[in-house]
């Protein structure tokens, strides 16, 4: 099968298309013929090695696919061949065809496009962890998302729609402040100002008032982070989702004291190997809402697989609005 091949770490360069043995299903695995693999950044921290988690060379990379079964292994009862699923799986996903764990293998609605389940995996399940599963999000509060025309952003401010939040999103450009409000955002706030710290905390105290804000999905970290907390009303939660920005911040815990303010991490593919029946969960309400028109990937852009590096560096130059995905047959 062709596949993307991480044969020694490093630039995207490195990475090659080429053939990789077909895998086989094992005991309570399925396979599946990859339609669509959405691109996202741990991706290409395996790609340069210096992500957490790293299989042994040479491998295929990969973790958000979208497909049809084409076989089952031993065991294997909630999907059958034929059926349309959504996959999560640690590598693997750039490929024709891959291998999954049937408890990570989701039928998907049949209104669902291949991009749109590709497109709906990581980021949509981390959204829904930071809210519904960290958070314990309620109707009626206030949700800031930074960082919120990103992948992961982006879901969080459709989710927090959805959920009945008042959502408030933090962006860096008028076209993303231009694609937060097409998404369901009440209110836009900018980070590409001076001053940030004093100018930030104006802005949402304009949008929502001086109580602040319930809850702050934080996915930039550096500056972002430090003015966020700032803003953030009594008893509220911080869920840190990740450090775009590049500095990972650091807090000085009397702050938090004075405010009784709840700083929360997420590792969400945690949830995948110790609560896989909670991401299963998870994705049931993600299909309902999907279905309802409360939620939709926005997919920036497919690249066929010939296309992968131009797939690839949109997401490393931080080009991409909502989500960029890799087609693998066309």
């Amino acid at each position: 099968m062709k596949a993307l091949i991480v044969t020694e770490h490093g630039p995207l360069e490195k990475l090659s298309l080429g053939e990789f043995p077909d895998p086989k299903p094992g005991k309570g695995e399925v396979l599946v013929d990859v339609h669509a693999a959405s691109v996202n950044f741990p991706d290409l921290l395996v790609i340069g090695g210096t992500y957490q988690n790293l299989p042994p060379r040479p491998f295929v990379p990969g973790k958000d696919l979208a497909g049809v079964v084409t076989a089952v292994g031993e065991g294997v009862t909630r999907v059958k061949v034929g059926d349309r699923v959504l996959a999560q799986i640690e590598h693997g996903a750039f490929a024709e065809r891959a291998v999954v764990r049937e408890v990570l293998c989701f039928v998907m609605p049949a209104s669902m496009r291949f991009e749109d389940g590709a497109a709906m995996g990581l980021v949509y399940l981390t959204a829904h962890n930071a809210m519904v599963e960290r958070a314990h999000l309620q109707p009626g509060e206030t949700v800031l998302v930074t960082g919120a025309a990103g992948g992961v952003g982006l879901a969080c401010v459709q989710l927090a729609k959805a959920l009945g939040a008042v959502v408030v999103a933090a962006v860096s450009s008028e076209e993303k402040a231009r694609i937060a409000r097409e998404n369901g955002a009440d209110h836009v706030v900018r980070t590409d100002v001076p001053e940030l710290r004093e100018n930030f905390r104006k802005q949402v105290f304009n949008a929502v008032g001086k109580r602040g804000i319930d809850l702050v999905l934080e996915n930039v970290g550096g500056d972002v982070f430090d003015a966020s907390l700032r803003v953030m009303a009594w008893c509220g939660r911080l869920v840190i989702i990740g450090f775009a920005g590049g500095r990972i911040p650091e807090v000085k815990a009397g702050y938090l004291l004075v405010k009784n303010i709840s700083l929360i991490g997420l590792q969400s593919s945690d949830y995948r190997e110790r609560t896989p029946e909670v991401v299963r969960g998870a994705y049931e309400q993600l299909f309902d809402l999907y279905q309802q028109g409360k939620i939709k990937p926005l997919v920036m852009a497919a690249y066929p697989m010939r296309d992968y590096l131009k797939a690839l560096h949109t997401v490393q130059d931080r080009k991409v609005l909502g989500k960029v995905v890799i087609t693998m047959r066309v």
